[in-house]
């Protein structure tokens, strides 16, 4: 929870949050209880979306855009800790976040662009942000997020892009977002059944170039990504962010001696002893409750099984694109994964890591969006 306040104060920065109604949320919020998360965001957004509405009323549309604006985010940031599929309000809130979002872009002229990329049976949410600064075909850059932020709110990326002349198409796959929340899609290891259909539709897009072509993925998206461009030779640079080699592995060294050596017994042991622990930690109840609906199983042996799936050993050399790994001193999520891809890699790359010195050292830069764009960007210009 501590995380994820930090993530939308820093928000403020583009204007999506500010700091007095983000601390009024969490003096409101009691530690554990996901109620109290979910109903205080959402009070937040609920107050803003009103005078949101107010001002459209009256005719102050500048106003009104950034009211629609924050409470799109409070709506959003309601949902990330809610792991309750078949409560209405899954699917209320994520739908009214983006009817507060579209609100915003109509009333404020940002370049963004609501579009459903078809797939499979279905379609994946996105948003195409176009460059005003783009002349004549102008270079792409596909970014999702992992497993639990939304894109939206990932408002470096997008933003930086255009201002420099990048249009930008932000993606919400299975597992995530919308695509997760209303179109029931769960995750899958094998993303670049994801990113093909996702590039496809890019290029029949005006204005594109289909020689610059960039792919980024953050947090579990580190994992994702960089397996789409095992397969995707389509995409010209790579940014994971960060790097991720072998997600399961990374999740099996948290799981403890007990856990551990319980799936060596198999499902009925592993599951008993899963149970356990989830009666002691509210941590740890929330994590498998989130785990298993976002990936579409139903008990955490199989779940290990999907989550071993996601393992890019033996095949991170199959990448051909210039690669940045993005990676933090104080990484808490996948230690060391950063460094294991880039190891594996043989394209071109580089593996930047962020320190204290920066503030950006946290989980995806998490409170230090000026210092991530800066980074990013520094690689990326001259490359895309």
């Amino acid at each position: 929870m501590d995380d994820q306040l930090k993530h939308h104060i820093s928000m403020m920065f583009y204007g999506m949050s500010d700091l007095g109604e983000c601390l009024e949320v969490a003096r409101t919020i009691r530690l554990h209880d996901e109620e109290s998360w979910v109903s205080s965001w959402s009070a937040m957004a609920r107050t803003l979306q009103g005078r949101a509405e107010d001002s459209e009323r009256n005719g102050h549309r500048i106003s009104a855009g950034d009211q629609y604006l924050r409470a799109s985010t409070y709506w959003r940031a309601s949902l990330m800790h809610f792991t309750e599929p078949e409560d209405p309000r899954t699917r209320e809130y994520a739908l009214t976040s983006y009817a507060c979002y579209d609100k915003y872009l109509e009333l404020s002229g940002y370049p963004g662009e609501r579009l459903e990329i078809p797939y499979e049976d279905s379609f994946l949410p996105a948003y195409l942000y176009r460059s005003p600064h783009a002349t004549g075909p102008a270079p792409l850059i596909i970014f999702h997020q992992g497993r639990d932020a939304w894109p939206e709110d990932t408002r470096w990326v997008y933003d930086n892009a255009i201002r420099r002349g990048y249009h930008c198409l932000a993606v919400q796959g299975p597992g995530q977002g919308m695509a997760l929340r209303v179109n029931n899609l769960p995750f899958r290891y094998d993303w670049e059944n994801v990113i093909t259909p996702v590039v496809d539709f890019a290029l029949e897009l005006d204005g594109i170039d289909p020689e610059r072509l960039a792919l980024m993925g953050l947090s579990f998206g580190g994992y994702l990504a960089p397996r789409a461009a095992v397969f995707e030779k389509r995409i010209k640079l790579l940014i994971a962010d960060p790097g991720v080699l072998d997600w399961g592995g990374s999740i099996r060294q948290n799981l403890g001696a007990e856990l551990s050596a319980a799936f060596d017994q198999g499902p009925e042991a592993y599951n008993a002893a899963s149970a356990r622990a989830q009666e002691v930690s509210p941590l740890h109840a929330w994590g498998i409750r989130d785990f298993l609906w976002k990936h579409g199983v139903d008990n955490p042996y199989d779940l290990t099984v999907e989550l071993d799936k996601c393992d890019l050993t033996g095949i991170a050399d199959q990448i051909e694109c210039p690669t940045l790994i993005m990676d933090g001193v104080t990484e808490l999520f996948s230690v060391g994964e950063g460094q294991k891809l880039f190891e594996a890699l043989t394209c071109e790359k580089e593996y930047l890591v962020l320190d204290e010195s920066t503030t950006a050292q946290l989980h995806c830069q998490n409170g230090a969006n000026a210092t991530a764009a800066e980074s990013l960007y520094a690689w990326i210009d001259g490359r895309l």
